[in-house]
């Protein structure tokens, strides 16, 4: 017996199908492998520690990248992410005319709360492959951060895990660093 098979999505026909209102504003949605997935609800301890590390890129970064809170990024040609924040490469247009690539990104910041097994096990695979060279993954359960570098088709081959005491270098930017007590606060 043979199943059914899927109909994947484009990242266009995603964002045609929110621009048509099929899916909702404030829904909180992700394209991922051409699937549409539905992202779990903001907690108040994930709210805040989106806030505070926005608050010292911000203040690392000045006016020399782009600190995308929240806002697509489309990874290819079936997959379109919402980061918890990232940092983009400069451009005038602040990336009004499309979506920032993985081209443009040169941080991705996913923050769990209460686990880190989907994105240990899709997100981390789908941006090495994309090419993401740097994603710090904040582990608030663990009260921890960690940094995976050097991307390849089979996964990052760096990862370093960093508490409460340590600092981490912003990608881009050698005379920046975040204190990780700050971001765990």
């Amino acid at each position: 017996m043979s199943l059914p098979a899927k109909r994947l999505l484009s990242a266009w026909e995603f964002e045609r199908m929110a621009q048509a209102q099929i899916l909702g504003e404030d829904e909180r949605l992700e394209l991922v492998e051409g699937e549409i997935l539905q992202m779990s609800p903001i907690g108040p301890r994930h709210a805040a520690c989106v806030n505070r590390l926005t608050k010292l890129l911000f203040a690392a970064v000045q006016d020399r990248l782009i600190v995308s809170v929240q806002n697509p990024i489309r990874l290819g040609e079936r997959s379109e992410l919402q980061p918890d924040l990232a940092l983009l490469r400069h451009r005038p247009d602040f990336y009004a005319a499309a979506h920032p690539g993985p081209a443009d990104v040169l941080l991705w910041v996913e923050v769990a709360d209460t686990g880190t097994a989907y994105d240990r096990s899709v997100k981390l695979p789908l941006l090495a492959r994309a090419g993401i060279p740097v994603v710090w993954l904040v582990d608030l359960g663990a009260n921890r951060l960690e940094t995976h570098t050097d991307p390849s088709a089979d996964g990052y081959a760096q990862e370093s895990v960093l508490e409460r005491d340590d600092r981490v270098a912003v990608p881009g930017l050698p005379d920046a660093f975040v204190p990780i007590g700050e971001v765990l606060a």
